[in-house]
C-alpha cells in the first residue's frame, strides 16, 4: 500500500506584489470617479419626468439681429388688361380674326348681323326727319302769325290817331260853333273805342310772341330729344363692330363662326401684352399683412426686378389668397403670358429683434412655452411669441439671447414639466 504525501503538505501564504497592490488602488479610484460621474445623470433622471432620445428632436438657439418678414412664392406672369368682349346686341357673329392674332387698338374682331337694330335705327331716323319739317314749319308758322299780329297793331295804331285828329277837329269846331255836341261825343266815343283796340292789339302781339316761342321750343325740344334715340341707336348699330378696346392679342375665342348669340354673351378676349403682372398664391396666415403698395422683388430668367403689390383678391380659396405683383417701373419685354417667376414681397424689416428658428412648437404649443435646454434636461418654460417669418420667430419674453430650446419633436414630451434628452 503506497501512502499519500498529504503528510508532507503545508500551506505556504504568499504575500501580495507591490505591482498587484497598484492595480487594486487605481480599480477602486476608477470606480470612485465613474460613480461621480453617473451619480449627477441618475438624480437628474430620477427627478424628471420623462427620457427622449436626441435623435428625435430638433434643436436651435435664441439669437439677436435683424428681423426680416416676407413672402417667397412662386407667381406666373398675367396680362394686367385681358379685357372680355361681349355682344351688345342678339345676332349672327362673322369673326374678323382667330386665336392668337395680334390686334390694334380700334380694330374690328367681329361683325354682329342685326337686321332688327338698323331697322330701328332707320324708323328712329325718319321721325327725327319728320320732327324736323314739324320745327321748321312751326317757325314759319309763327312769323306769319308774327306778321298778321304786327299788322294788326299797326292798323289799330293808325286807327287810334286818325281818331284823335277827328275829336280834336270835331272839339275845336265845337267850341266855334260849328258843329252840335253830339258829334264831339261820338268823335269821343269813336276815339276811346280806338285805343282799346290798340291796346288789345298790341297785348295779343305780345301774347302770340310767347304762344309762338313756347310751341317752337316744344317741337325743338322732341326733335332734339328724337336725335338723342337716333344717336343711342347709332351707338348701338356701330358697336355691332366689336372693336379691341387695347393693342394686344386676341386670347380665347368663346363662340364658333356664324355663331347666334343673345345680348351680353362672351364673344372673345384681348390680352394687352404690354402691360404685365405676377399673380402668386399667398398663405391665408400671410394675407391679413399684405396691402396694396407693398414693395417686392420678381425674379426670373437671371434678372431680378422690382414690384409693387396691385391687387388682393377677397376671397380665400383652399387656404390660400391670390395677390398681384406690378412691375415698378417698365415691363420686361422678354417676358411671355404664364411664364412662372419667383416673388418676394416684404412684410416688416426690423433690426436688432431677440429672434429663434421656426418650427413646430410654435404650433404645437400655441406659442405659450418652450423646452429650454440646460445640462441635458430640457424644461418647459412659458414664453411669449410675436411676429413670425418663414424661417424665424420673434421672442417677446421668457427666453434670453443664447438659450437652447427644442424647436421640433415636443410632442415627445407629453407636456411634462422636465425632461431628460438622452444622446
Amino acid at each position: 500500500m503506497i501512502r499519500d504525501t498529504s503528510a508532507q503538505d503545508r500551506l505556504i501564504q504568499v504575500k501580495p506584489s507591490r505591482k498587484k497592490k497598484m492595480l487594486w488602488v487605481g480599480a477602486a479610484v476608477a470606480v470612485v470617479v465613474v460613480l461621480a460621474l453617473i451619480l449627477p445623470g441618475i438624480a437628474r433622471l430620477f427627478s424628471a419626468d420623462a427620457s427622449v432620445s436626441a435623435s428625435r428632436l430638433a434643436f436651435a438657439t435664441v439669437q439677436r439681429g435683424p428681423f426680416i418678414r416676407d413672402i417667397a412664392a412662386e407667381g406666373q406672369v398675367v396680362a394686367a388688361v385681358s379685357p372680355t368682349l361681349y355682344a351688345t346686341y342678339g345676332g349672327a357673329v362673322t369673326l374678323q380674326v382667330h386665336a392668337g392674332d395680334t390686334v390694334k387698338k380700334g380694330q374690328v374682331l367681329a361683325v354682329i348681323d342685326s337686321p332688327e337694330l338698323r331697322n330701328k335705327l332707320l324708323q328712329e331716323q325718319s321721325n327725327a326727319d319728320a320732327m324736323e319739317v314739324d320745327y321748321m314749319r312751326a317757325q314759319i308758322d309763327a312769323r306769319k302769325q308774327r306778321s298778321e299780329m304786327q299788322t294788326a297793331y299797326d292798323n289799330a295804331k293808325i286807327d287810334a290817331e286818325t281818331a284823335a285828329r277827328d275829336f280834336d277837329r270835331y272839339q275845336k269846331a265845337y267850341s266855334q260853333g260849328g258843329v252840335p255836341k253830339m258829334d264831339v261825343d261820338r268823335a269821343q266815343d269813336t276815339l276811346d273805342k280806338a285805343k282799346i283796340t290798340l291796346e288789345h292789339a298790341k297785348n295779343n302781339l305780345g301774347l302770340d310772341n310767347d304762344s309762338e316761342t313756347f310751341d317752337i321750343q316744344a317741337k325743338k325740344l322732341a326733335h332734339e330729344r328724337q336725335l338723342l334715340l337716333v344717336q343711342d341707336l347709332q351707338r348701338q348699330v356701330d358697336n355691332l363692330n366689336v372693336r379691341s378696346p387695347v393693342d394686344g392679342q386676341v386670347g380665347q375665342l368663346f363662340i364658333a363662326e356664324r355663331a347666334t348669340v343673345a345680348k351680353d354673351a362672351q364673344l372673345l378676349s384681348v390680352i394687352d401684352l404690354s402691360a404685365l403682372e405676377v399673380e402668386v398664391k399667398v398663405p391665408e396666415s400671410f394675407a391679413r399683412d399684405l396691402a396694396i403698395g407693398m414693395s417686392g422683388e420678381i425674379s426670373g430668367n437671371d434678372n431680378t426686378w422690382k414690384g409693387i403689390v396691385s391687387a388682393i383678391s377677397p376671397e380665400v380659396v383652399n387656404g390660400e389668397v391670390a395677390a398681384r405683383v406690378r412691375f415698378d417701373g417698365e415691363t420686361p419685354k422678354q417676358l411671355r403670358q404664364n411664364q412662372r417667376l419667383s416673388v418676394r414681397i416684404l412684410l416688416d424689416h426690423r433690426e436688432n429683434v431677440l429672434t429663434v428658428q421656426r418650427g413646430s412648437f410654435v404650433d404645437e404649443s400655441g406659442g405659450s412655452y418652450a423646452y429650454v435646454v440646460r445640462d441635458g434636461m430640457a424644461t418647459k418654460t412659458p414664453i411669449r411669441v410675436g411676429e413670425s417669418s418663414i424661417d424665424k420667430v420673434e421672442i417677446l419674453d421668457g427666453l434670453k439671447e443664447g438659450d437652447n430650446i427644442v424647436i421640433s419633436g415636443t410632442d415627445n414630451f407629453k407636456g411634462a414639466q422636465h425632461v431628460v434628452i438622452s444622446r
